[in-house]
């Protein structure tokens, strides 16, 4: 499963792998033998073991070398059922052409969560770091680098954090004096700044956190382009799923189904507007888990199902302006 906006994304307690939603998303996929369905997403195998088991094939994708490497006897298992790939979900037409359905779980997983040396969490002490394909600049980078303009950007429009502001220029002041290395380290000076009171159920570092794993994955990208790729392969009356866990990744997905699924609404007081061809049917309204589920996966509680039915319709271009993502890609490191 992949983890949700709350005191659990960064401070929870270990949690047994429990795949979010999977009968919604079998009833979604209607996975049967001889179809193929990509599994965007692999984790710990949740989704794909149960798909295998109603008979369909599964191209199986992770950026994070050790989730394939755990997966690696799933697949001698499945044989020629299953094949793994160590990659990132927007490249899911590089590794498939065509396919019958495609399942996305957007997020950080219970294992890397769990993980303290990776860096996502401080429920216990680790580095920071929060490197989903464990490459590349890693958390603490950004931290200790990044101008505290670009922190207050980061934090605001990532993590939704109201006291951003505050946050990135206590960052700036402190890493002069020692630079942020561990998790608690960087949990505890936000608690010390902003305070928490008895009764607050998310921890005032919860949000930066999340910010700060969106920003080092670029996820709202990767998810904004692997829908486009979805799109290319999935064959007429493929079905699309997607799991997302806050409010930033649902509403990608919900623009990208709408933009695709929905005639532009018009005045009848304006000229006609050419209509785009639709390239989608949306199947059905967002789902969300029940009580009893919630019950049984507290983490389960902020995630959100969104589904579409490919049509035959040629796929639109990628435009990724329908999103109205915010503008970070170009934020850099300051000059030392």
């Amino acid at each position: 499963m992949m983890a949700g906006h709350g005191d659990d994304l960064a401070g929870g307690g270990p949690a047994r792998h429990i795949p979010v939603l999977l009968g919604e998303i079998l009833a979604a996929l209607e996975p049967v033998a001889g179809s193929t369905i990509v599994d965007g997403t692999f984790g710990a195998g949740g989704y794909t073991r149960a798909l295998l088991a109603r008979g369909a094939s599964v191209v199986a994708i992770d950026r994070d070398p050790s989730a394939i490497a755990a997966g690696r006897a799933l697949e001698a298992e499945a044989g020629n059922k299953l094949r793994l790939v160590h990659g990132t979900f927007s490249d899911l037409d590089r590794y498939v052409d065509r396919a019958d359905g495609v399942v996305l779980d957007i997020g950080v997983s219970s294992m890397q969560l769990d993980d303290a040396g990776r860096g996502f969490s401080f429920r216990a002490d680790g580095p920071l770091d929060m490197r989903m394909a464990q490459a590349g600049p890693a958390a603490a980078d950004v931290v200790n680098g990044f101008k505290a303009a670009d922190l207050t950007r980061i934090f605001g429009l990532l993590g939704e954090e109201r006291h951003a502001g505050r946050i990135a220029r206590m960052i700036e002041a402190r890493r002069q004096k020692k630079p942020f290395a561990t998790t608690l380290d960087l949990a505890d000076a936000i608690e010390t700044l902003v305070g928490r009171k008895p009764g607050d159920k998310i921890h005032p570092a919860t949000r930066v956190f999340q910010a700060l794993r969106i920003f080092v994955n670029d996820e709202l990208g990767e998810l904004a382009a692997a829908l486009f790729a979805a799109e290319r392969v999935l064959a007429p009356g493929g079905r699309l799923a997607v799991v997302t866990f806050h409010s930033l990744e649902d509403r990608i997905v919900k623009r990208f189904i709408a933009d695709r699924s929905e005639d532009p609404a018009g005045s009848r007081h304006l000229p006609a507007r050419d209509a785009k061809a639709l390239s989608f049917e949306r199947a059905a309204k967002a789902v969300s888990p029940s009580d009893a589920e919630i019950a049984a996966n507290p983490r389960a509680r902020s995630a959100r199902l969104r589904t579409a039915i490919r049509n035959g319709e040629p796929p639109r271009p990628a435009d990724v302006s329908i999103f109205g993502l915010p503008s970070l890609a170009r934020l850099q490191p300051a000059e030392r």
